[in-house]
């Protein structure tokens, strides 16, 4: 994951009449907080954030250039407009470099399973420690050409060097089952059949 720098300024009006006085000016309202220090308020650039959320995912670390001085931030809770679908409000965490943080990673499963075979994804995200810098971007898990039966646990998904996986080892991520379509159907051909005895015998 690449390291990138905005320049963000401090906020003094808050509530939400200021809120959206920041975003009408194409910035987001956004907090600063962690390692023991007080929340810090401040207004993110809208389209230079949402491009680093866009290029580096949810996990973005972002250097803030804040009040004359640097601080590494990891990006913690984003939060969308339900219908509008713009970012509102933008929570984030003091990291140090060299600190080890835990942060929930999506999985991606990719390939084709063999034949007949249907692919379930149980888990979407694994949780893992990871230095703050090196956090990846996601999991890749390979179904390709996998049998019906196949089970991927958490355990077995390949994390890079120094990652550890805090999500429950056992925990299954994707499976390959057999497709149940033509068994749903002629359970409800003999349910079917059942009633119209039911109903010739009333």
């Amino acid at each position: 994951m690449s390291e990138v720098r905005l320049s963000v300024e401090p906020r003094t009006e808050f509530g939400k009449g200021a809120a959206r006085r920041t975003r009408r000016a194409g910035k987001i309202p956004a907090v600063l907080y962690g390692h023991g220090s007080d929340p810090r308020h401040f207004a993110l650039p809208a389209i230079e954030f949402a491009r680093v959320v866009r290029e580096n995912g949810s996990n973005a670390v972002i250097t803030l250039a804040l009040e004359g001085s640097d601080e590494l931030a990891l990006t913690k809770t984003i939060v969308v407009h339900p219908l509008k679908n713009y970012i509102e409000h933008v929570d984030l965490l003091v990291v140090k470099r060299g600190e080890k943080i835990i942060v929930d990673v999506p999985v991606v499963v990719t390939g084709n399973p063999g034949p007949g075979g249907l692919v379930n994804q149980d888990v979407g995200t694994l949780q893992v420690e990871v230095e703050a810098l090196h956090i990846p971007d996601q999991f890749e898990v390979s179904i390709e050409g996998a049998e019906i039966g196949t089970q991927i646990t958490a355990s077995q998904v390949e994390l890079p060097q120094g990652a550890v996986l805090i999500t429950d080892p056992d925990s299954l991520v994707v499976a390959v089952n057999e497709p149940q379509r033509e068994e749903e159907e002629g359970e409800d051909a003999t349910a079917e059949a059942g009633d119209e005895s039911a109903e010739a015998g009333e």
